[in-house]
């Protein structure tokens, strides 16, 4: 029954996407009718999915993070949708903010479906380390795109803190070696949920450092390239393990 409630709340925001997008370029009421729509949807979403996930009991933790963080990515991106719609609102079809919200609406729209496959995956217990690793190979896509966009960092961290960041990604790599070698679908979920976080928390690390008012601009460029090809390689050893 909690499938059933998923897939209709998220065919309703889905919806509410839509609206946010047309509501661009329409009136202000509309546009806050649309945003105050997708909040009380997403937070039924929320309430849902994190019933669906205490329903598989308290023996199975890792599939019950696999779910709640896909939630996290739906309410992530609604979030930047919202975002990107009050940027683009009264602009001119061709104005960048225009191609900025259809950008962030394919993102909610990529996050809903993936959802959807996850919430499903769950009830066959042979797919469920496959969708997790398929999740998370997404997830990190989006925070690499993040990564190299051209936004600036709120705040700054020093490079000691990027360092030891790595740290979670050498842990992370001899997690997904193993589950390649094991193949046991909790191996696989473990590896997802810890690359996921490992990958994230480098990228903010190194962003963050590399902004550091002591960094020059050789440096910076040279970090943000390292932190690129950093998660391009383990990208690529995610997808080797969801070959095997």
């Amino acid at each position: 029954c909690y499938r059933e409630n998923i897939l209709k709340t998220a065919k309703a925001l889905v919806e509410d996407t839509k609206l946010l997008v047309s509501g661009a370029a329409s009136s202000q009421d509309k546009l806050a009718q649309a945003a105050q729509s997708s909040a009380n949807t997403i937070t039924q979403l929320a309430e849902v999915v994190k019933l669906g996930a205490a329903s598989l009991g308290s023996d199975d933790p890792e599939t019950q993070v696999v779910l709640i963080n896909a939630i996290k990515d739906v309410a992530k991106a609604l979030s930047d949708l919202i975002g990107a719609t009050k940027g683009a609102a009264s602009k001119p079809a061709d104005d960048p903010s225009m191609y900025q919200l259809k950008g962030a609406a394919k993102v909610m729209v990529t996050n809903v479906t993936s959802l959807l496959k996850t919430v499903k995956a769950v009830e066959d217990e042979a797919t469920r380390g496959t969708r997790a690793l398929e999740a998370t190979i997404e997830y990190i896509k989006q925070e690499l795109t993040v990564f190299q966009s051209s936004d600036v960092p709120e705040k700054t961290s020093s490079p000691e803190e990027s360092i030891r960041m790595t740290k979670g990604i050498t842990m992370a790599t001899a997690k997904a070696v193993a589950a390649g070698n094991s193949c046991r679908q909790e191996d696989v979920i473990a590896t997802a949920n810890l690359s996921r976080k490992a990958v994230a928390d480098m990228l903010t690390a190194c962003k963050q450092a590399s902004y550091h008012p002591d960094v020059n601009e050789e440096v910076r460029e040279r970090a943000l390239r390292f932190g690129t090809e950093c998660t391009l390689g383990y990208l690529e050893l995610l997808e080797h393990v969801l070959l095997v």
